[in-house]
């Protein structure tokens, strides 16, 4: 694990004016699947599909470009695999420093979003984290990171709670996390909170029909929560994990740092974060939508085709990737 810093070598653009979230607020960018779920779909655009900003190629830069609207670059972690340096650096290259996080292996989102947490923990114990994974698509971005901004001011004056962003849904996706909302539990200055009362990750086709007809929404897998919350919910959940990740902080900026995370990664357990957290029967998940706007998790091919189909646009490799095949 190390601190990568990169020099900005032209100006940043901003998306839209968005106000910075208050408050030690830190980003936790999930990079390890990005280049691998959706670049091989990515890299065969042409000019008739231009990129979202002129030096954005890839969608982990257009997600730095999102969370630097609201997190300053000083306190945004990117989490990816060590084997991914190589790809990782041409990322980065000309965003603003960030901070990047080498997992040894592959044990799953929950490891790839607590071992981050320790780490901030180590740093500022009283932290708001905003986890934003690296491969979705977003149109209406200012309107988004509004929302994350709000949840975060929320998750500051209300440390117990884990609150996502939940969407819309446009059509009974199966393949998504659906979130089934609850009682209201309070307010941003942008809506209420609902508590979750229920949450299912990949339901069956007839789950996700009748979710659908609920009003049940689409699990971002954006959230803020508490650091050290977020941290007592991997002891809770997962607390095999848990025992490979607390003794982390000890060796964290050390020379012991790299193999301390060999050790731990050696022998944690793998584990999904939706399956075993998000699913899990806590009264302390909460959820706050969005307004109706275009989201997309490209993970596949497949998504990526329905997105720009919806959009109208029609590069020549599109018609490999014919919407809902």
């Amino acid at each position: 694990m190390r601190d990568l810093i990169t020099t900005c070598t032209e100006p940043f653009t901003t998306i839209d004016p968005v106000r910075p979230a208050e408050g030690n607020v830190w980003a936790i960018v999930l990079a390890e699947s990005d280049g691998v779920r959706a670049r091989a779909a990515a890299q065969r655009r042409d000019n008739q599909t231009p990129p979202p900003r002129d030096r954005a190629q890839t969608s982990l830069q257009r997600t730095l470009d999102r969370v630097a609207t609201i997190v300053p670059s000083e306190r945004t972690v990117v989490v990816t695999q060590a084997d991914r340096d190589c790809c990782l650096s041409a990322d980065l290259a000309g965003c603003p420093p960030v901070y990047v996080l080498q997992q040894p292996a592959d044990r799953g989102t929950a490891a790839g979003i607590l071992m981050p947490a320790h780490w901030v923990a180590a740093r500022d114990p009283g932290a708001t984290v905003v986890v934003f994974p690296a491969d979705h698509f977003i149109l209406e971005e200012a309107v988004f990171m509004r929302c994350a901004a709000q949840v975060a001011a929320y998750v500051r004056k209300h440390p117990e709670w884990l609150v996502l962003l939940g969407v819309q849904p446009t059509e009974p996706e199966a393949a998504y996390g659906w979130i089934e909302p609850g009682d209201r539990v309070g307010w941003t200055t942008r809506g209420p909170i609902y508590r979750i009362r229920r949450f299912q990750e990949n339901p069956t086709e007839d789950a996700a029909r009748r979710l659908f007809a609920l009003g049940g929404l689409w699990n971002s897998f954006v959230f803020a929560s508490n650091v050290t919350t977020l941290i007592d919910f991997g002891a809770e959940h997962l607390p095999l994990l848990h025992d490979r990740l607390v003794r982390l902080p000890l060796f964290f900026s050390t020379q012991y740092e790299a193999w301390a995370l060999r050790q731990a990664y050696l022998f944690a357990p793998a584990a999904d974060f939706s399956r075993t957290i998000l699913e899990s029967p806590s009264p302390r998940l909460a959820v706050a939508q969005v307004p109706a706007l275009m989201w997309c998790d490209v993970g596949t091919p497949k998504r990526m085709a329905d997105t720009l189909h919806s959009l109208g646009a029609a590069p020549p490799w599109l018609p490999t990737f014919q919407p809902g095949a």
